[in-house]
């Protein structure tokens, strides 16, 4: 599963939320928190197209933007590369630790549970 970057979340939040987005309106969903100029933001959403990301969907001539990985996946990604990399553990975090969060709901975090105990796997490697 690929692990975008810092940058490349804050792209993508817009997109989990809203699904399908045109450049322009993920600029303005994204332009408080990033503070990029609009070429900027182009520029990230090309290498996420090239990365696998995104996909570009011309709607009525405009081209939009859509996620190929879901937000949980994403996110279990995220968490277990953390718990391997920094906390040097193979157990998976407990999905209870994004009860607060804002962009897991609540009716998400028993998925979110399972994708993690599939993802450390039987030998305790992401999969």
């Amino acid at each position: 599963m690929l692990r975008p970057t810092d940058f490349e979340l804050k792209l993508l939040r817009p997109l989990w939320r809203r699904g399908r987005l045109s450049a322009r309106e993920l600029h303005e969903a994204s332009a408080a928190e990033t503070e990029w100029s609009y070429s900027a933001t182009r520029k990230t959403l090309d290498r996420m197209v090239e990365k696998g990301m995104i996909r570009v969907e011309p709607v009525h001539g405009l081209n939009t933007y859509v996620a190929l990985q879901s937000k949980l996946q994403t996110v279990a990604a995220l968490a277990s590369a953390f718990a391997r990399d920094v906390l040097e553990t193979d157990a998976p975090l407990p999905a209870a630790a994004f009860v607060h969060s804002k962009l897991v709901s609540h009716d998400e975090i028993a998925e979110l549970e399972a994708l993690l105990a599939q993802m450390s796997g039987p030998d305790g490697k992401d999969q």
